[in-house]
């Protein structure tokens, strides 16, 4: 009979729920994660971007510094902000655009155009979807701890048995602070997946900024195109903002005051659920949305790994000449990413570069300045400095 209740007790008490839902959604968080990243890339090929932003290669940068009166450099942008993730990010990314090994037409094309530098939402992706890899990766393993924990309580729900000692002790395993917590801030790091995607989808549908047709469709005084598609994604996100409130920090007493603290955890998990839901139809929309830029840039081809990510989609939605009911083709698109597809598609290429690309592309770009090199010149004893330029030609740059 206890083990009846006990195992009744399993299903019913809140941290085993707290954790089987927290289960699913930091799963899907990690696998919509880094098929952002992959979409990201596209987009950015198709509103013509750089990949200077993301060198995380070799190479100098030259920094003055009057601290022990010499000159110190660094080798990387993203190791002198050393986060994990940032620096993963850096990398898929570079693995996905144009580089020896994986050219690009598109790249080449807008080689020397006179853009200064990209938007936030295109050269900050690895700051942005960076931080979300690393609260992806912290909630896992402590979600994974959860699962591997005893907050079972056999006797009067807060009892645990010490068979060994002969005791039963009262104890607090039960309780889902710690999975409410780091539910809430799953919700509120994969949010910023939709926040940066919503806004990479207006500027693949406004011509102001995408140098493409309004909305991506040809006649848009006849078609609305991506139009609605759009305001489906900036509702998505404003409803996340309201999912993103943490549960965590409320608490009910009950119980006579005898649970006098609660997690509110349960609410937290299917809010972080719905948070990852809503992020992967944002990210399915602008899968379709840069899949249909490439439509107007042909016939000239992107990177190998981004080209099997529009021929995917292909395969499941055509492209749009006039307007046509839009949900399946998102339900399409969002299967697609639910199921991994798109980081399948890219990945071979991705290990590709990863094994044959030992020295980062670095290409020519006018959203990059080709710095001036500097060298120290004592001029007084008072141990000030005089920047005198050196060659303009010098391989040092400044970012």
């Amino acid at each position: 009979m206890l083990r009846m209740l006990f195992q009744g007790l399993a299903l019913l008490n809140g941290t085993q729920l707290i954790t089987s839902i927290g289960a699913e959604a930091v799963e899907r968080a990690r696998i919509i994660a880094r098929q952002a990243d992959v979409v990201a890339a596209l987009t950015l090929e198709v509103l013509k971007g750089t990949t200077r932003a993301f060198d995380s290669g070799r190479f100098t940068l030259a920094i003055l510094v009057r601290m022990n009166n010499f000159l110190q450099t660094s080798q990387n942008i993203q190791r002198i902000r050393p986060h994990k993730g940032q620096a993963q990010v850096a990398k898929r990314l570079k693995s996905l655009l144009h580089s020896d090994t994986h050219p690009s037409e598109m790249a080449e094309s807008h080689r020397f155009c006179n853009r200064v530098q990209d938007a936030y939402t295109l050269r900050c992706c690895p700051q942005v979807h960076g931080v979300v890899h690393d609260t992806i990766e912290f909630v896992r393993e402590l979600i994974t701890v959860e699962m591997n924990s005893a907050t079972d309580n056999p006797v009067m729900i807060i009892m645990l048995v010490f068979a060994e000692r002969g005791e039963i002790l009262s104890g607090g395993n039960f309780h889902g602070e710690y999975p409410a917590k780091a539910l809430d801030y799953l919700a509120i790091g994969v949010h910023e997946l939709a926040n940066m995607s919503e806004r990479r989808i207006e500027r693949l549908v406004n011509p102001a900024l995408s140098e493409l047709p309004a909305f991506l469709v040809q006649d848009g005084g006849l078609n609305s195109g991506f139009m609605l598609a759009h305001c489906t994604a900036a509702s998505l996100v404003s409803e996340n903002k309201v999912y993103c409130h943490p549960a965590s920090v409320d608490s009910l007493p009950t119980s006579a005051g005898t649970e006098d603290h609660v997690s509110m955890g349960a609410m937290a998990a299917r809010k972080a659920l719905t948070v990852v839901e809503n992020v992967e139809r944002v990210i399915a929309i602008e899968l379709l949305a840069a899949c249909q830029a490439v439509e107007f840039l042909r016939p000239i081809r992107t990177t190998a790994p981004l080209e099997a990510v529009y021929d995917l989609v292909r395969t499941v939605v055509r492209p749009w000449d006039v307007d046509r009911f839009m949900a399946p083709d998102i339900d399409a698109a969002t299967t697609l990413l639910q199921d991994d597809r798109v980081w399948e598609a890219v990945r071979p290429h991705v290990e590709r570069y990863q094994a044959e690309q030992a020295v980062e592309t670095r290409p020519s770009s006018p959203t990059s300045t080709i710095s001036r090199s500097y060298k120290r010149r004592r001029i007084d004893n008072n141990n000030s400095w005089d920047d005198i330029l050196e060659d303009p030609e010098s391989p040092s740059q400044v970012i």
